[in-house]
């Protein structure tokens, strides 16, 4: 009898310690989560954080000619026989909008990109030739020459195998690239997406944001007509 009041009273205390570790370990978690941007605000002189409902941040600043940069960060677990991925995703919104066509490329494409623009454009191109293999759609609009420039340009992102997707809009331009791969041990035992990765260097956002501005740049002589007031 003894014995037995006394295993009970061990599971007690044992599933007790093992609740409160499991609150404190997701608590730190989420703390972990929530700084991950915190060496990349102090880019920009004056930088704007909030937080998903999954409590990844969200980073807004503005370059010097006025043009705002929002960076996200996005988990991504859809391919089940495939590592979670965190993606990095940067966005340039320009000043105003500008008369240009939607056009992008997306690379290693399997279908289960729900972040991604390129699969909303309906019009197929053929896409430059790269060590990934790409996909590259556009909205139809854009000219001969224009689709000449963009793939070129793709070209040469598309080297950085990091890279997953790039797109020009008449309101930005976005990049998307890998930040982090899910540990193993973690998502092939407990199915959980966790990421060795306790912030984003602030050298990647730098990277990224030269990226973009090129991107935009090579559809530079298409004059901007009208404010950009919405995201892309």
């Amino acid at each position: 009898m003894i014995t037995t009041i006394a295993f009970s009273a061990f599971v007690a205390a044992s599933g007790i310690w093992m609740g409160a570790r499991a609150v404190r370990d997701h608590r730190l978690a989420m703390a972990e989560r929530r700084s991950l941007l915190d060496e990349a605000a102090r880019l920009f002189p004056v930088a704007r954080i909030t937080y998903g409902a999954d409590q990844f941040p969200i980073l807004a600043g503005n370059l010097d000619d006025g043009r705002q940069i929002k960076v996200e960060l996005v988990i991504d677990t859809m391919v089940c026989r495939r590592l979670p991925q965190l993606w990095l995703k940067l966005t340039l919104l320009e000043a105003a909008v500008c008369p240009r066509p939607k056009i992008g490329a997306l690379a290693r494409p399997t279908g289960a990109e729900f972040y991604s623009l390129v699969h909303d454009m309906p019009h197929w191109l053929i896409p430059p030739p790269t060590d990934a293999a790409l996909l590259m759609r556009g909205d139809g609009s854009a000219s001969r020459q224009q689709v000449e420039r963009a793939a070129a340009m793709f070209g040469s992102l598309f080297s950085d195998p990091t890279l997953k997707e790039a797109a020009i809009t008449p309101r930005g331009v976005r990049l998307i690239r890998q930040a982090a791969q899910g540990q193993r041990g973690a998502h092939m035992l407990l199915r959980q997406a966790r990421f060795a990765v306790t912030a984003i260097a602030p050298e990647i956002i730098r990277r990224t944001i030269a990226e973009a501005e090129a991107l935009s740049g090579c559809l530079a002589d298409d004059k901007a007509t009208s404010p950009a007031l919405a995201a892309i």
